[in-house]
């Protein structure tokens, strides 16, 4: 139950472990990052529908107000 010795590597049940490269490291650190950040950016965008709290079909801030306008003019003709 000691350890391994300091060879940087561990034995688990007749698996051997060792320790990963430092770039393994890095790029694993990176890409949890870009993943939470993409997870927390989506949860701004889409928090509020998928809590309940606005309708999907209510658009963002102002897109919608404009919109209408000119397809009435096109009906009417």
């Amino acid at each position: 139950m000691g350890g391994g010795g300091g060879t940087g590597s561990s034995t688990y049940k007749g698996y051997t472990l060792h320790q990963p490269k430092r770039w393994h490291a890095v790029t694993g650190k990176g890409l949890c990052a870009i993943m939470w950040f993409w997870v927390l950016y989506r949860a701004k965008q889409d928090g509020p529908v998928v809590l309940g709290w606005r309708h999907p079909w209510e658009g963002h801030d102002d897109h919608s107000h404009d919109h209408g306008h000119g397809h009435e003019n096109e009906a009417s003709h």
